[in-house]
């Protein structure tokens, strides 16, 4: 609930929260979910709490402030100077709620705040305004449609300063205890993710720090964007995971028409289509964590591939969520329909992850762009694929086949779509193929890449082993 004033009048902007919200951000601060990887950059600490966020799916609202959290600690690291005094916080596995001067807490939430309502996703055409004054800071002045956790203790954001557009840090609070000017003008009335706050936010010349270079701010932000696009994927992949397991469990308890709807052989083609599509997520959202892992450590192939395959990612798995959703709310029948049995919650929550940080058409652009201007970007994709040549005929024909779609760029854009599924269905089975179960393996490469696959769940082909694949443990590759 939104307090934009106290009993007297006063201007507070503040967010009310059920008591169980703030206990969820305490298991999941306590835990390092928000920021564990940097406070402590051991070889596989990013593979460690992605799979500690995947698990931890309770509610997928209160992850927005921990994933934000996440990705700002880069960001910051651009003003050395403000990462000294305000990383340490930001680290913390302490859940400090409330509005102090930051440096008084110990421990810091940070959220973003980037979308204008004339602007979208084109943040390069955003009006909000920072002038610099004498003593180093800026005021910013503007209005911001989307401003994801606005009760977080500090935001990350996008003005156009006199040298272009530029990346600031805004506290809710400054140093010396009042309200820094941000005016919460509602909060959004969303499909899904209700648990959390989102919110319209006016700056009435509030004051911030800048954090890289003048005009510098999508070359400083985009080290955010690229850690909220892994978090995309993890979400997404749990998502499945939860709705596989929903779907399976009230299939093995649940009677009808003279046997248990698990041993139906249709119902049985349905669970293993939905387990392989969580288990292809899986993989591949693992991949991505190993590869920041190396990224973090200097390895610039994993750099490469990364910049590539987080792209791909984002698309593919975000986009496949919703019709999985739905076909695992369909499990259940008219049970699945109603709100007890959290599947309507879940299907709310499916579309969020493929429209933040970059709808469909966002992130597969940004993958044609990538490969047009950074040619080692496709030499590590190239390279990781073919790890797995030979190892299967329908992986091998699809991976020619993707080169020849890339052969000609006259069209790619109109077909970037289609590219980018193509690429992240190779790159799922190339990860099966190497780590996960051979069933899944098999019928993975059977039905999405060699063409013997339905537009719906629940088409595999005749042969596949569906007692190897609806009661497995999900692979981990890191």
């Amino acid at each position: 609930m939104l307090r934009t004033h106290d009993r007297y009048g006063h201007r507070i902007d503040e967010v009310e929260f059920h008591p169980a919200w703030h206990e969820l951000m305490r298991t999941a601060v306590t835990h390092g979910l928000h920021a564990a990887p940097w406070a402590n950059e051991r070889a596989g600490a990013h593979v460690a709490r992605a799979a500690k966020f995947y698990a931890w799916r309770p509610d997928a609202g209160h992850c927005c402030p921990i994933s934000m959290t996440y990705a700002a600690v880069p960001v910051l690291r651009h003003n050395p100077e403000l990462a000294t005094h305000y990383e340490p916080l930001l680290t913390a596995g302490v859940y400090d709620f409330g509005l102090r001067p930051p440096l008084t807490k110990r421990g810091l939430l940070a959220g973003m705040s980037m979308t204008e309502k004339q602007g979208g996703s084109d943040v390069r055409a955003n009006t909000t305004t920072a002038r610099p004054d004498p003593d180093g800071t800026y005021r910013l002045l503007g209005h911001k449609w989307f401003t994801s956790a606005p009760m977080c203790d500090m935001f990350l954001t996008l003005a156009q300063a006199p040298g272009g557009l530029t990346c600031f840090l805004v506290p809710r609070v400054l140093p010396d205890g009042t309200r820094n000017p941000l005016r919460l003008m509602r909060l959004k009335d969303k499909l899904g993710n209700r648990s959390n706050a989102s919110g319209e936010l006016e700056y009435e010349h509030a004051v911030a720090w800048r954090i890289g270079d003048e005009g510098r701010g999508v070359r400083t932000i985009i080290d955010m964007v690229n850690m909220t696009r892994l978090d995309c994927v993890i979400g997404a992949a749990a998502g499945m995971r939860q709705g596989v397991i929903t779907a399976a469990h009230h299939a093995t308890h649940r009677q009808a028409f003279g046997g248990y709807l698990v041993d139906q052989p249709l119902m049985r083609n349905v669970l293993a289509d939905l387990a392989i599509e969580s288990e292809a997520a899986t993989v591949l959202m693992m991949r991505l964590a190993g590869a920041t892992d190396r990224s973090a450590g200097g390895d610039a192939g994993e750099t490469a591939f990364k910049r590539l395959a987080l792209a791909v990612g984002k698309y593919w798995v975000c986009k496949r969520w919703p019709g999985h959703a739905a076909e695992a709310l369909e499990c259940l029948g008219g049970n699945g329909y109603v709100e007890e049995s959290g599947m309507p919650r879940l299907f709310r929550e499916s579309p969020l992850n493929s429209i933040w940080e970059g709808s469909g058409n966002v992130a597969a652009l940004d993958v044609l762009r990538a490969i047009a201007k950074e040619p080692q970007v496709m030499e590590a994709y190239h390279t990781e694929v073919m790890a797995a040549a030979g190892a299967d005929a329908r992986l091998d024909t699809a991976m020619r086949q993707v080169r020849a779609d890339l052969s000609d760029f006259g069209d790619i854009e109109i077909r970037a779509r289609r590219v980018v599924e193509r690429l992240a269905l190779i790159l799922q089975g190339s990860l099966l193929v190497r780590h996960g179960h051979p069933a899944v393996a098999d019928a993975f490469c059977a039905s999405r890449l060699g063409g013997d696959h339905g537009q719906a769940y629940g088409t595999l082909p005749a042969g596949v082993d569906f007692a190897a694949i609806i009661p497995r443990a999900t692979p981990k590759v890191g």
